[in-house]
């Protein structure tokens, strides 16, 4: 089982990868921080100092439409932000 799912690449995880050496992922919901460095270390072989993670809650809308009440919502998601040591990367385009 697969702890990464998917890089973050927005503009704001993008300028705080150049400026600060910080990436950010989206991560199974059941994964603790340990996991989460472990997996990037094996990953992309470089060195985690600090692991930040949040739950996503799941967000719910209503939609009035001529055919009746639209109801749907947004699935529940994990990320992760990783620090890493001075002077590692990771190329996050390499793999789009």
């Amino acid at each position: 089982m697969n702890i990464l799912i998917k890089p973050i690449i927005t503009e704001k995880a993008t300028s705080d990868s150049e400026l600060l050496n910080r990436y950010g992922f989206e991560v199974m919901p059941t994964a603790n921080k340990i996991q989460i460095k472990n997996a990037v270390e094996a990953t992309y072989g470089v060195t985690v100092t600090k692991v930040r993670t949040m739950n996503v809650r799941v967000e719910r809308k209503t939609k009035f439409t001529k055919s009746g009440m639209q109801i749907g919502k947004t699935k529940a998601s994990k990320k992760a932000f990783v620090q890493l040591q001075d002077g590692d990367t990771i190329d996050l385009y390499s793999n789009l």
